[in-house]
């Protein structure tokens, strides 16, 4: 079967590409030029562009949407026309399934705009005859991942840190590696169309205490003072300048850590049964790639 990725050159994309190519023929959408590579059909193209989509999707059994804007200044315009233009496409193109890979807490009545981004383009990938099989995962844990990444570099250049009351939220992370199995899982399968999954990780923690093992990962010992005010504005200049996250990236991340982003179900876990990576091992993984 043929299947088209958007949004391949991200975290996620890049590591489920070799979980596809070895059962699909896999057409991988980039908006810059790609090397070749073994298995891999790379295409030029924007989701934003109709005639882009409709090249990159002729053919196409499953279309898998993992786009986002995220670090441009309109990325919630920028999602919604995309997530329609896509949804449209693979109706009229006969797309047999759609997989989105959401985040957990995006429903959530006080989620933040970036949350609320990702639930809106569900919603328009979902107003199209195609089904879409949506998972809602909350971090990821792997090299590249822009919410790791973060914790990794205070964790690496800060010896004390003063952060707001966010890192006491819990979460529910999940590595790399288990995301993408279940991602290339859902391919083709009929018991998830038109279903939404909750894809958590085997541990639930806080942001504080993701902190503290990466800090004991990286033989560090880091003083934590948290304070009742620190503005996302203020936060996301500080993480500008400490670690390798842009601020129009940062600040969007951090007005969505105030949520809760826990699993609520685990039908997931039963449909696709393999042993999940705990949190240390997902980032000692991270760490050595």
């Amino acid at each position: 079967m043929k299947v088209t990725v958007f949004g391949a050159t991200g975290v996620v994309g890049r590591a489920l590409l070799p979980l596809l190519t070895s059962h699909h023929k896999v057409v991988a959408v980039s908006r810059s030029t790609h090397a070749p590579e073994k298995g891999v059909l790379w295409v030029e193209g924007d989701a934003s562009s109709a005639d882009d989509v409709a090249g990159a999707i002729e053919g196409a059994g499953v279309v898998y949407y993992l786009v986002h804007s995220l670090g441009r200044r309109d990325f919630e315009q920028q999602d919604r026309v995309a997530a329609e233009n896509v949804a449209a496409a693979c109706e009229y193109a006969g797309v047999k399934q759609i997989v989105y890979l959401g985040g957990l807490g995006d429903d959530d009545a006080s989620a933040s705009p970036h949350l609320r981004s990702r639930r809106e383009t569900g919603e328009r990938l979902s107003a199209g005859a195609v089904p879409v099989t949506t998972l809602r995962a909350a971090m990821i844990v792997g090299k590249g991942s822009a919410a790791f990444e973060t914790i990794v570099a205070l964790v690496d250049r800060l010896p004390a840190m003063i952060t707001p009351n966010w890192v006491s939220t819990p979460t529910q992370p999940i590595a790399l590696d288990d995301v993408s199995r279940y991602l290339a899982g859902v391919c083709g399968n009929r018991a998830t169309l038109g279903e939404s999954f909750d894809a958590g990780g085997p541990e639930v923690m806080t942001y504080r205490q993701m902190i503290e093992r990466i800090a004991v990962l990286r033989d560090r010992q880091p003083w934590i003072l948290e304070v009742p005010v620190l503005t996302p504005r203020l936060s996301s200049l500080w993480l500008h300048l400490v670690t390798p996250v842009r601020a129009s990236v940062a600040r969007p991340l951090i007005e969505g850590l105030k949520n809760p982003t826990i699993a609520r179900e685990e039908r997931l876990r039963t449909l696709l049964p393999f042993e999940l990576t705990l949190f240390d091992d997902a980032a000692r993984l991270a760490f050595a790639r």
